[in-house]
């Protein structure tokens, strides 16, 4: 089998979501990290949705679950506790979360968005963190964070609209730039 060196990230699909649940369950176990009822409710669902979420679809959510209104802090609380654990990542142009299979990693990737069906890919690559990083350090400047955002097609919407060369579509796996 060849080894990558750009892996991707689609939002995570109906037969990968309890895997995913289980992953981030057992980091929170073994890190000795606290999953309080909230957080389950709120990994659930979005271990559920076929695409990335915003916080005030996820407080929708819940509160149809529990039948009361749920203040927003709350979920911002528990989605900044995923986001500093390396759970999820944050599509920042949409405000909408989604969870990472790679856990427990700083996402310094770029993102891939559709923007006819929503998926999201994450494809983490050291090449391109590595020419980020030293475009910001000649400029002087000292980065917190960083994700690069692709919007267009995927490869599945491409090929339904014809657009065969939409960029990163493929009949191969991506892989490094």
């Amino acid at each position: 089998m060849r080894k990558k060196t750009a892996s991707t990230r689609n939002s995570v699909p109906a037969p990968n979501a309890v895997r995913w649940q289980g992953q981030v369950e057992s980091a929170c176990a073994r890190e000795g990290l606290h999953l309080t009822p909230l957080r389950q409710q709120v990994l659930t669902i979005l271990a559920e949705s076929s695409a990335p979420l915003g916080a005030y679809a996820i407080i929708d959510q819940l509160s149809r679950r529990q039948g009361k209104p749920i203040a927003p802090p709350t979920v911002y609380r528990t989605l900044d506790f995923f986001l500093d654990n390396g759970f999820v990542y944050k599509i920042e142009s949409r405000n909408a979360y989604a969870p990472c299979e790679h856990l427990g990693h700083a996402h310094h990737g770029a993102l891939l968005l559709c923007e006819k069906c929503g998926r999201s890919d994450e494809i983490e690559d050291v090449k391109l963190d590595r020419l980020l990083q030293e475009a910001a350090a000649r400029a002087g400047f000292a980065p917190h964070r960083q994700m690069v955002e692709l919007v267009g097609l995927c490869r599945d919407c491409a090929a339904q609209v014809g657009n065969s060369t939409a960029v990163g579509f493929r009949n191969e796996p991506l892989t490094a730039l």
